[in-house]
């Protein structure tokens, strides 16, 4: 019986106010509908993603005058230009060296042999010839496996041309679309909101801000370390610079773990490229300040008004998120987690409802605004 009151006694502290309960039920229907019907609309969910990290662009030409339609107009001829180049250029870049490197692989394969039955030689006591054959087997059996795995992954990935033809058309109307009706999406969605929902509102507002910062953020990262990584591996006449530059970009949607992870592939190119050589070292050297400017340099510059996460907690996320939702839980991961930080934050602990909680002070101040459903959309989550 002690058990059940202490649990009766939380439950009428914490949700006794019916804003929460409006929270509760909004969260769940939100994440229900990711869960099940997320893949059904990736396209739109794509637009919208793309949408956020436009939004910026939309404001700065109106702060330089520009009519808002023109500012949306513009905007997207941006997108466009930049998708066409994507494709023009970058992919059948990208293209080429994933045939090359397929062609290649039988020899790549007997060269990391040889390099691997140099090591008793280079490290005398430390490796040796019996640890070398064990090393070369186990990656033998590894090897085949994902060979295997992969031809089947190709062959079930055949269909999925039509859908890259369908995100082609979908993702660009979508993200037209977000830009110039954003105003009255958000008011049909708030309209399906209750009247009164301030505690909504205030984790609303604190999401909106965070979740634009870091795809824009994050979108800046991919770029930038992709790109420098590619002219740096070019200059250096490193093989297939263009693709290790695309893996070393996306590998900063994980935290932490994506850097270590893509290190394995970068010294597998350059090894079997230069040998145990200088030019290999220096090739690492190149990465490592690289990856060092990323993290101690353009990640703080970028995420400055991010809020601050735990190291525990991101990569908790990215498991947690990653797990449910794939690529887009590890995306968001970061954000999602942010979004569990701010309901915590704001949610209410006296019993009535008379506060918003005590762990954030925007929502206390939220409390003391007037009602923000007289506002409008400016109140709310909007799409900037």
């Amino acid at each position: 019986m002690r058990f059940l009151e202490v649990i009766g006694g939380w439950i009428n502290r914490h949700f006794s106010n019916e804003e929460a309960i409006y929270l509760v039920v909004f969260l769940v229907v939100v994440f229900l509908a990711l869960i099940t019907v997320g893949g059904m609309l990736a396209p739109v969910l794509t637009g919208l993603v793309l949408a956020f990290l436009l939004q910026g662009l939309v404001k700065k030409l109106q702060s330089l005058g520009v009519s808002e339609r023109l500012a949306v107009y513009l905007t997207f001829l941006v997108f466009i230009g930049a998708l066409v180049a994507l494709l023009i250029f970058v992919l059948p870049l990208i293209i080429q060296q994933l045939g090359a490197l397929q062609a290649a692989l039988p020899a790549t394969v007997r060269r990391l042999q040889e390099l691997v039955r140099d090591l008793p030689e280079m490290a005398p006591g430390f490796i040796s010839p019996e640890q070398v054959d064990l090393w070369l087997n186990m990656a033998a059996n590894e090897v085949g496996g994902l060979g295997r795995g992969l031809v089947n992954t190709i062959v079930s990935q055949v269909p999925s041309v039509v859908g890259l033809l369908i995100y082609l058309v979908l993702v660009p109307t979508s993200v037209f679309f977000f830009l110039k009706d954003r105003e009255q999406l958000m008011g049909f969605l708030l309209s399906l909101l209750p009247g009164e929902r301030r505690l909504l509102n205030s984790v609303g507002a604190e999401m909106n801000q965070q979740l634009a910062n870091y795809v824009r953020g994050k979108f800046a990262e991919i770029v930038i370390v992709g790109s420098v990584t590619f002219v740096v591996f070019q200059i250096m006449g490193l093989n297939y610079a263009a693709l290790l530059g695309v893996v070393v970009g996306l590998s900063v949607l994980v935290p932490f773990v994506g850097a270590a992870v893509v290190t394995v592939p970068v010294a597998i190119v350059g090894v079997i490229q230069f040998g145990w050589s200088w030019d290999f070292a220096w090739v690492m050297i190149a990465y490592a300040i690289v990856q060092a400017i990323d993290g101690n340099v353009l990640v703080p510059l970028l995420f400055s008004e991010a809020n601050d996460l735990h190291p525990i907690a991101i990569i908790m996320a990215v498991l947690v998120f990653g797990g449910i939702w794939g690529v887009w839980g590890v995306f968001f991961a970061v954000p999602l987690a942010t979004l569990v930080k701010a309901v915590f934050n704001a949610w209410p602990e006296e019993v009535g409802g008379a506060g918003l909680g005590t762990g954030s002070p925007s929502a206390q101040e939220a409390m003391n605004e007037p009602n923000p459903a007289a506002v409008g959309v400016e109140g709310s989550t909007s799409l900037s």
